[in-house]
């Protein structure tokens, strides 16, 4: 028996909603499995506690969550309650720099039945790698002088351990999919840090020769995700190109709503966290109108992670035999509730046994 440990964060807005869906279908799952058990523990972190306490997860929130086997998070950020820059810097991106969370991993692909915003989808199917750690989004800068004077300094850093770490587990994916892994890149115009990642892109693509590659710059290969998604397997990206370029799969896809994402941490000494792309969105809170497959689907990476590929799998084949019959919250253009997505995709599970 494989009991897991997880920590529960359901944190701002609709991640209060989605969390406990998600966590009735991992339930279920258990039940479906025979082998697999979860032991869930809940912590309130958020704006709210936040506004408590001072702190979005207290002095003692890296030392207790780290003796998860992972963290399962909703939602941060209620921008009414608490500044964005205070809400993700003091609990989201803290836990992914405390726990060494250097790989985020985004996929995006057309569900059965989902309507996509392209006119001609061609049921694509990708992933983005994008280096979680460093990057556009290093803390290295700040601000001098006042008033028309005033300036404002950001320093991307780009270091050869996370740019090679990112690359290579890009490769090491790409070989267990279909073979083709995509750089994304800006060396024509950003002049130190794009050359960088270009030169370790080569050197790295030396020790996979059976893998495809190819090298494309971050506003074409913007517009190519809308134009031509089906051609892409393996994307690796800068944590900025990364983020800009998940927001993107989700769009095509049809909602934010199913988008899912995962933060890695590779080297066994810190939990990893699951956590869906959609955000708090406070427009819909408490209408019950929700999409839990985000978070579901964030479920199945988390499966995934933890070796359990087979019965993730299955989740996603259940998740897309209700999509395919139109059973869907409203984002997705469907009339049913959170709830009543939420047991279709129990009673099929339960089915499969």
């Amino acid at each position: 028996m494989k009991n897991l440990k997880i920590a529960s964060i359901p944190g701002d807005g609709i991640g209060k909603e989605v969390v406990p869906a998600a966590i009735d279908v991992l339930k279920a799952v258990s039940d479906v499995h025979g082998g697999l058990q979860f032991d869930f523990t809940e912590f309130p972190y958020s704006c709210e506690y936040y506004l408590e306490h001072g702190d979005m997860m207290g002095e003692d929130g890296i030392d207790r969550l780290k003796e998860f086997d992972s963290i399962f998070l909703g939602a941060v950020g209620n921008v009414k309650l608490v500044p964005d820059h205070i809400s993700l810097w003091g609990l989201l991106i803290k836990l992914r720099r405390e726990f060494e969370q250097v790989i985020n991993i985004r996929p995006a692909k057309m569900l059965s039945g989902v309507q996509s915003n392209l006119l001609n989808p061609k049921d694509f199917d990708l992933m983005v790698v994008r280096e979680n750690s460093e990057g556009e989004y290093s803390s290295v800068g700040g601000r001098i002088f006042r008033d028309e004077d005033e300036i404002a300094i950001q320093n991307s850093i780009f270091s050869r351990k996370g740019t090679e770490r990112a690359m290579r587990f890009a490769f090491e994916l790409a070989a267990k999919r279909r073979g083709h892994v995509t750089s994304a890149t800006k060396s024509n115009g950003i002049y130190h840090s794009m050359p960088f990642w270009d030169e370790i892109f080569k050197e790295v693509s030396k020790d996979y020769p059976s893998i495809q590659t190819d090298s494309q710059h971050i506003d074409a290969l913007a517009a190519f995700f809308v134009t031509h998604p089906e051609k892409f397997d393996i994307i690796v990206a800068s944590n900025l190109f990364g983020d800009v370029l998940t927001d993107i799969g989700a769009a095509i896809m049809g909602s934010v709503g199913i988008a899912p994402a995962a933060n890695i941490n590779v080297n066994g000494k810190y939990p990893s966290m699951f956590e869906p792309v959609h955000g708090s969105a406070p427009d819909i809170i408490g209408k019950g109108i929700a999409n839990p497959i985000g978070q579901v689907w964030t479920a199945k990476m988390m499966l995934d992670h933890h070796g359990e590929e087979e019965i993730g799998s299955l989740l996603l084949d259940v998740v897309e035999s209700i999509t395919h019959d139109q059973i869907m919250t409203p984002d997705l253009g469907g009339k049913h509730s959170t709830i009543e997505v939420t047991d279709e995709i129990i009673k099929r599970l339960k089915e499969q046994v």
